[in-house]
Order: structure tokens, then C-alpha cells, then sequence
């Protein structure tokens, strides 16, 4: 299996155009905009999440050397608050079952792209388990608000779900990945008093200045 293809399912490259279809999607279809609201509010909680403790550690140093933690993974989060949610909506003319087992399908295509984090060495297993419970903590409360609030998404014609469906496999195509990483560097850089971002090899004592070991939490 290409983990490295795989893996750019949970690129901001890609997702972050998805939430926005989202967005759209759920004021277009949806029979109360209120279902809007609460997918803004989730997915901008989790988001704002996995920025903050990315940021904590570059700027700060702020981490867990025993569970080899510098942040939430955010191809984890990003996919596990997406997937679920978006292959519910676009089932939204399907069969009770067959939604179901969609939803199903969009929490299994966000644990594999966990898993293919680790398997590039782009995480650790507890930065993925961490964005996995953050993102599909956000999706199922989600899910299980429209449930409860018997939520209607007016089905989308099959000529609508290749448009929607469009722009994603447009940038899966061109396969660039979001300078996220390096953005969030020059961020921790302005904000934090630092002259420059802390790493994995200096959560683990490689290269730390003495002064800053405190920073990091107790094994």
C-alpha cells in the first residue's frame, strides 16, 4: 500500500476545502441551518485544538517525552471531524443502511490515514490517537445531534454529488500537500520568546538548552 499517497487524505490541502463544502452543503441542504452552526463551532474547536498544542510545542517546548508528544496530529483530527461527516452527507438520498455503512467507511478511511502518519514516521502513536479522539469526538457529537434532532438533508441529485465530489478529486490529482507545518513555525516564531521552533529531537533532550527543560511536562 502507498502510505505516502494515503496519507494526503488527511492534508489540509484537501480537507480544509472539504469542511468548506461542508459549510455550503449544510446551508444548501439541511432543513435547519442550525446543523451549520454546530459543524462551524466543533470543527473550529478542534482545529483551534490541534493549533494551540502544536504551537505550545514549538514556541514553548511544551510536550510529553514519555509519550513522545509534541501535538495533536492534524491530518488525524482534520480527518476523523471530516470523513464521517461528509460521506453522511452525500449518502443523504441512500438507503438507512447503506448511510450507515458509509459513515462507517469515513471513521475507517480516517483510522487508516492515522495509521499511515505513524508508518511515515510523520507522528507518534500517541499524536495520532490523540487527533483520532479529538476529530472523531467532534464528528460523532455531531452526528449524533442531527440524529437526535432528526435533522433532514435534502437529497443531492447525482449530478450535484459529482460536483461536490469534484474539487476534491481535482487536488487529490494534483497532489500538493498545504504548507501548514512551516506556516505554524513562523507563527510560534512571532509569538513565542524563542529565536527558534523546539523539535522532536529536542523533546527528547538531543539538542534542549538547560534553561528550557522546564518547560516540558513530567515524564
Amino acid at each position: 500500500m502507498n502510505w505516502h499517497w494515503l496519507t494526503f487524505f488527511g492534508d489540509s490541502m484537501l480537507l480544509l476545502p472539504c469542511a468548506v463544502l461542508i459549510v455550503i452543503l449544510l446551508l444548501w441542504k439541511a432543513d435547519t441551518r442550525r446543523a451549520c452552526l454546530q459543524w462551524l463551532l466543533l470543527f473550529g474547536a478542534a482545529g483551534a485544538i490541534v493549533v494551540v498544542s502544536k504551537l505550545a510545542f514549538m514556541g514553548w517546548g511544551i510536550g510529553s517525552r514519555m509519550y513522545d508528544f509534541t501535538g495533536f496530529s492534524g491530518h488525524s483530527a482534520l480527518s476523523a471531524s471530516i470523513w464521517p461527516v461528509m460521506l453522511w452527507i452525500l449518502t443523504s438520498r441512500a438507503p438507512k443502511g447503506l448511510r450507515r455503512f458509509a459513515v462507517a467507511c469515513g471513521y475507517i478511511l480516517a483510522l487508516t490515514i492515522g495509521v499511515s502518519r505513524v508508518i511515515i514516521h510523520a507522528h507518534s502513536t500517541s499524536e495520532v490517537i490523540a487527533g483520532l479522539t479529538l476529530g472523531f469526538t467532534m464528528s460523532t457529537s455531531f452526528l449524533l445531534l442531527q440524529y437526535s434532532r432528526h435533522t433532514h438533508i435534502h437529497p443531492l441529485s447525482y449530478g450535484q454529488i459529482t460536483m461536490v465530489l469534484l474539487l476534491p478529486l481535482l487536488l487529490v490529482v494534483q497532489g500538493k500537500k498545504a504548507p501548514t507545518q512551516g506556516l505554524l513555525e513562523q507563527i510560534a516564531l512571532t509569538i513565542a520568546p524563542t529565536g527558534r521552533v523546539y523539535t522532536r529531537a529536542d523533546l527528547h533532550g538531543q539538542r534542549l538548552p538547560a534553561a528550557s527543560v522546564t518547560h516540558l511536562m513530567p515524564q
